[in-house]
């Protein structure tokens, strides 16, 4: 049974993580400029987003859920002019013609920024706890050994995904040139742009 879980909760964290979103985009191209560890650390603050919404679905915090919902027009705007402005400034950025330095402040941004993106939109807690009910994962409230057991899953599913997307991109860097690099910028900035417009657009 607590294998079970686990896998079922891996299962749930992948298949949430894996279409790719603005944070799909933002990690491909995070991993073309700075390399491998830059990609996968932006995934891994979107993992442990996905864990945060799994957490609340596993262990059936409705005050934290009636929160989100209430205030869900106020961080759809924030999430989506944080991507319009991210979109505007990822097209304008110059490529990186080599992999960025180790700094700490570095990491630790884009971490932090794919975390905040990722909160931001409350509906990712409606596909959690809707794949939850589909699954019958539901009787996992109360029982918090088996809710922990689904969230380090989830995490695990997530992270998982960010680690193949970040490698696979990764091995294709060296084939990139500054010229192509320039072209993701442009191209992986209008999309996140076209996110952030679409996440402002649904509030009217």
């Amino acid at each position: 049974m607590p294998l079970s879980l686990l896998l079922q909760g891996l299962l749930l964290g992948f298949s949430i993580a894996a279409p790719v979103g603005p944070i799909g985009v933002l990690c491909i191209r995070r991993t073309l400029a700075g390399g491998r560890l830059m990609g996968l650390l932006s995934g891994l603050g979107a993992a442990t987003a996905d864990a945060l919404y799994g957490c609340i679905a596993a262990f059936g915090l409705t005050f934290i859920f009636d929160f989100l919902a209430q205030y869900q027009s106020g961080l759809r705007l924030v999430g989506g002019l944080f991507l319009c402005y991210l979109g505007i400034t990822t097209f304008r950025s110059r490529p990186a013609e080599v992999a960025a330095a180790a700094r700490s402040e570095g990491f630790v941004g884009v971490y932090l920024s794919t975390l905040f993106l990722t909160l931001t939109n409350p509906l990712t807690i409606l596909s959690f706890v809707g794949l939850f009910a589909g699954l019958g994962l539901a009787e996992t409230v109360g029982d918090y050994g088996a809710a922990a057991l689904l969230v380090l899953g989830v995490f695990l599913g997530s992270a998982l995904w960010w680690l193949l997307l970040s490698s696979g991109v990764s091995l294709l860097r060296p084939r990139v040139t500054p010229e192509s690099l320039r072209w993701v910028n442009r191209g992986s900035g209008l999309v996140i742009l076209g996110f952030g417009v679409l996440a402002l657009a649904t509030l009217f």
